[in-house]
């Protein structure tokens, strides 16, 4: 639909000016007979209706802040806030969205997306989502649990069955690891609930096993296949099922997706998600033409002043040069994601367009920890579903929320939250590394929150 907008003839929607001289008809100038003109006349509307459909549906519709029930006053005060991160160095520049009931309310954009060459940061910026692209993942896993091809508690193995026979870390050194067989299987419901054993060559914790990890390069290359074949070599973590630990689980389940839908994953997110939902500007690469919009990540130099920092896990924009990688790779912009959010919000649907059942998306946002072992549960600030994170308990956190409230977050300080009580969609993004250095995201949604009337 994307391409809808560029269209094969040298006409504008602004001005079409349509004169008749003889047997010819002259449209902007050039000259038919009656017949091509009428069939141009109607390829002139089909296309002007179709460039204006994909316009509207890239956002969602927009209401007043007061007409949605925030105070107009109060929410100036999230602006200065959110500014203040970018006056003072923190932050080169951020988008910020704010849905309820399905419309826009505020959407606002401070600093650079290009500091080097001051290109602000601008309402359809495209930016990395980093591991936002787990909330997609998610759903289009779920997706084919819905349709039967998929249960949650299948062992991977049975789709992948490279990863059958995976080893687990009991101690020695990188060069001397001790190793045991699993005990169970890794399941689809460990993958999406971050209890697969799985993690981050960055995070196990643990030197001599990321170092491994490291040495199997698993990042390099553009095929899916490849990465489950080295991934299959390497130790996890802990045993599937006994503790929550963040890594790599949803580029497990992009692999697992292009198995059993016999589809690349770009392209059944293009085809079940993307395109359904309106997601114009979404996808696992920046076509040349929209290059230009795509924002770059900074970091703080040694002298405090933010310098471009390389893609983390080789995410780069052109195509065909990484993977697609279900759990960082997709680049979007707030508009895009918050259409998608926006479908959760709802229950699964947009537009009417039905991506998930509502008993689904209820599933996907229950505390999926509290079949953790040893109580692990009770220390965690928030409970966790089924690649989203939930509040469960008001008491345990320092800022306003709803219990119910889910979502997750992006490496380059990208935010998502939903609060289905209070009706309201959230979406920040900052393209700013390391992650939430300067706990942005407690101040703005502390900011929004405390704009509610």
């Amino acid at each position: 639909m994307g391409a809808m907008t560029k269209l094969s003839f040298p006409f504008t929607a602004e001005k079409i000016r349509v004169r008749k001289a003889g047997e010819m008809v002259f449209i902007s100038g050039v000259a038919f007979t009656g017949r091509d003109a009428v069939n141009r006349l109607k390829t002139l509307f089909l296309s002007f209706t179709l460039c204006a459909a994909v316009s509207v549906q890239a956002q969602l519709p927009t209401t007043s802040p007061k007409a949605a029930g925030f105070d107009p006053a109060r929410l100036e005060v999230m602006h200065a806030t959110v500014k203040r991160f970018v006056d003072e160095g923190k932050h080169a520049g951020i988008i910020t969205l704010l849905a309820r009931d399905g419309k826009i309310v505020d959407f606002q954009t401070y600093g650079f997306r290009d500091v080097e060459r001051q290109l602000p940061m601008e309402r359809d910026t495209i930016c990395r989502a980093y591991s936002m692209s787990k909330l997609i993942t998610c759903v289009a896993t779920l997706m084919l649990v819905e349709e039967g091809q998929l249960n949650l508690d299948d062992p991977v193995a049975k789709y992948l069955p490279e990863l059958k026979d995976m080893k687990v870390w009991t101690g020695g050194t990188a060069d001397a690891p001790q190793l045991e067989p699993l005990k169970r299987p890794i399941t689809i419901k460990h993958l999406m609930t971050h209890t697969s054993g799985l993690f981050y060559d960055f995070s196990a914790g643990n030197a001599a096993l990321e170092k491994i990890w490291r040495e199997a390069d698993l990042w390099s290359g553009s095929s899916l296949t490849n990465f489950i074949a080295k991934l299959a070599k390497v130790p996890l973590l802990h045993q599937p099922g006994d503790a929550y630990t963040y890594g790599i689980n949803q580029d497990v389940q992009g692999a697992l997706i292009e198995r059993v839908s016999g589809k690349t994953f770009g392209a059944f997110l293009e085809e079940r998600i993307f395109r359904p939902l309106g997601m114009v500007d979404t996808s696992f690469d920046v076509p040349p033409e929209k290059m230009s919009r795509l924002a770059k990540t900074y970091k703080h130099g040694p002298d405090g002043k933010f310098v471009e920092d390389k893609p983390i896990l080789e995410d780069w924009p052109e195509k065909g040069r990484d993977l697609e990688a279900g759990g960082s790779g997709i680049f979007s912009t707030a508009g895009d994601f918050a259409r998608f959010a926006q479908m959760l919000c709802n229950g699964g649907t947009l537009d009417g367009q039905r991506i998930l059942g509502r008993k689904t998306v209820e599933l996907m946002t229950a505390n999926h920890m509290v079949t953790l072992l040893n109580h692990q549960a009770a220390a965690r600030q928030k409970g966790f579903g089924l690649g989203v994170e939930v509040t469960t308990d008001l008491g345990q956190l320092s800022m306003p929320s709803s219990v119910g409230q889910f979502g997750w977050y992006g490496a380059a300080t990208t935010y998502c939250q939903i609060d289905p009580k209070e009706r309201i969609v959230a979406i920040a993004f900052a393209q700013h590394f390391p992650f939430n250095e300067h706990n942005f995201f407690a101040a703005f949604q502390t900011g929004y929150y405390q704009a509610l009337k």
